[in-house]
Formats: structure tokens, sequence, C-alpha cells
């Protein structure tokens, strides 16, 4: 079973402080854990050796990320199976119509650009919070696809 825990990936100390406290007033009891790179969303997200997977019930992903930008953190979740359905939603500050389109292609299953204003941001991540954590309903872990009719 999933963990209750949000992972956001964002390496600005200001935007986790924010999430941070919009997701403490938002009123669902959630852990969030914050990876400040791509490398160490990766290293939490896909674990080697002894430590066991993990994962998340959300990850909220920004896109300008040192060490490993968050479309190719997306592109190697998708192309693992044991994350393939991990619901990421990239929240960012990005205006590139180009990033918008390649985190779909990627298999995002939200974009969301972040507001500038505190109060906006913050009912943007209770929305996402809710959204996610209450009212979606998650596929079933570690199940197989099914084979292609041929």
């Amino acid at each position: 079973m999933r963990s209750k825990v949000i992972l956001l990936v964002e390496d600005n100390p200001d935007d986790v402080e924010l999430a941070s406290i919009a997701i403490k007033r938002g009123g669902i009891a959630n852990e969030l854990v914050v990876a400040r790179d791509g490398v160490e969303a990766l290293e939490y997200l896909l674990p080697v050796g002894e430590r066991k997977l993990n994962l998340p019930q959300l990850v909220l992903l920004d896109l300008n990320l040192p060490k490993m930008n968050g479309l190719e953190v997306l592109k190697r979740l998708r192309a693992d199976p044991r994350t393939r359905r991990l619901p990421v939603v990239i929240i960012t500050s990005s205006r590139e119509e180009e990033d918008l389109i390649r985190g779909y292609d990627l298999g995002a299953n939200s974009y969301v650009r972040k507001p500038v204003d505190f109060e906006q941001f913050q009912k943007a991540v209770h929305q996402l919070q809710l959204y996610w954590l209450v009212l979606n309903q998650p596929p079933p872990e570690e199940t197989p696809c099914p084979p292609s009719a041929s």
C-alpha cells in the first residue's frame, strides 16, 4: 500500500516552505518529503539494493531542477514498471509551451503553473492535495498490464 506521503521535488527553499505551509493548512494528514534535485528524487522513488520501495501517493514535480531536470525525472519514472502509474503533477513556474507539451507527452497526470501570490499558491496546493489524495481513485498497485490483443 502506498504511504501517506507527498513527494515534493523542488530546489527553491521558498517554494518548499510555501508548499509545506499550504499542505499543513490543507487539513489532510500527509507527510511531506522533499527532494531538492532530480537525482535525489529518483533515489527516493527508484531504490536500489536493500531499501524497500515505498511509493508516495503523489509527486509534485518542478521542472527547473539541478543535476537532472524534471522532464528527465518524469521520463525515467514512466519507463520503470514500479512507477509508471504513480500520480505525477508538474508544478512549475515555466511558461514555455514546449515544457507543457513535453510534460504531457512523457506522462504527466497534470501540469500546473505556480501562482506568484501566496494565497493563490496555497489554494492551488490544497486543491491538488484534495483531488489527488481524496477524490482520485488510483490504479491498483503492482498489477500487471493486460496483455495486448493480437
